[in-house]
């Protein structure tokens, strides 16, 4: 067995750790924080492997999550509807106003220039999309997304927002759930359940999801090879989509 899937939307964290993480990694406070501190690494991190566990000991995990059945059955069917697609809509990276939360976007021209001939990408200097109908990526960094429901997802699109709670995925508090990104029609996204502070490194690198996807991983694969310190972030989605068909 190299990965797992779990079928519900809580528990989303086990004590210090996110509950995928927990799975993948075996529970270890090596890989949870007290404070602003560096975590234990993800040895599958950037590196391409069919048989995760066979080679690095870890069972990528990630969480069929929904609050009702139509959400879950509409997750599923993005997931199934993407495979094998090769589409051609926009990666956005969208840096926003917020600072402490936009640390991603100083890399965001690195990414552009390395895949601009592999896919479009367009860097928006604003706190949200708006009226975008071929959305494949979105990452920003902000407490609250808005304007989710002027945006077309294409099938098996990504799109996280770096903040602290996003993985706490049926908490009702001040940030927004990444559950709000797969109602939204996106197929996978990631959240922390415990404050990560602001560390790219405990969020999915940019530039190594986007990668690792256009060359034919799954969603699960792209995910987890993306995220250096996931201990304390949990990974959400359909796990098997794989639009891109690149991988031999």
């Amino acid at each position: 067995m190299e990965g797992l899937a779990l079928t519900w939307a809580e528990p989303y964290r086990v004590d210090c750790m996110s509950i995928t993480s927990a799975f993948a990694l075996g529970f270890d406070e090596k890989y949870c924080a007290k404070r602003c501190e560096a975590t234990s690494f993800n040895p599958y991190f950037n590196r391409t492997s069919s048989r995760p566990y066979q080679d690095f000991q870890v069972r990528p995990t990630m969480m069929l999550a929904a609050t009702n059945f139509n959400y879950a059955k509409q997750l599923i069917d993005q997931g199934v509807a993407a495979d094998g697609t090769n589409p051609t809509g926009t990666a956005y990276l969208v840096s926003t106003t917020d600072s402490a939360r936009n640390v991603r976007a100083q890399t965001f021209g690195l990414v552009q220039q390395f895949l601009r001939n592999r896919f479009a990408i367009e860097i928006v200097q604003r706190d949200s999309l708006v009226d975008k109908q071929d959305v494949m990526f979105y990452f920003t960094g902000l407490a609250k997304v808005k304007n989710l429901n002027t945006v077309q997802f294409l099938p098996g699109a990504i799109a996280d927002h770096l903040t602290s709670f996003g993985g706490q995925l049926t908490k009702n508090g001040g940030q927004m759930s990444a559950l709000r990104w797969l109602e939204a029609g996106a197929t996978g996204s990631y959240g922390a359940v415990v404050e990560p502070c602001n560390f790219p490194a405990k969020f999915p690198d940019v530039g190594t999801v986007m990668e690792a996807y256009l060359d034919g991983n799954t969603l699960l694969e792209s995910y987890w090879q993306s995220v250096l310190w996931p201990g304390q972030g949990v990974f959400i989605g359909e796990p098997l989509a794989r639009p891109f068909t690149t991988k031999s």
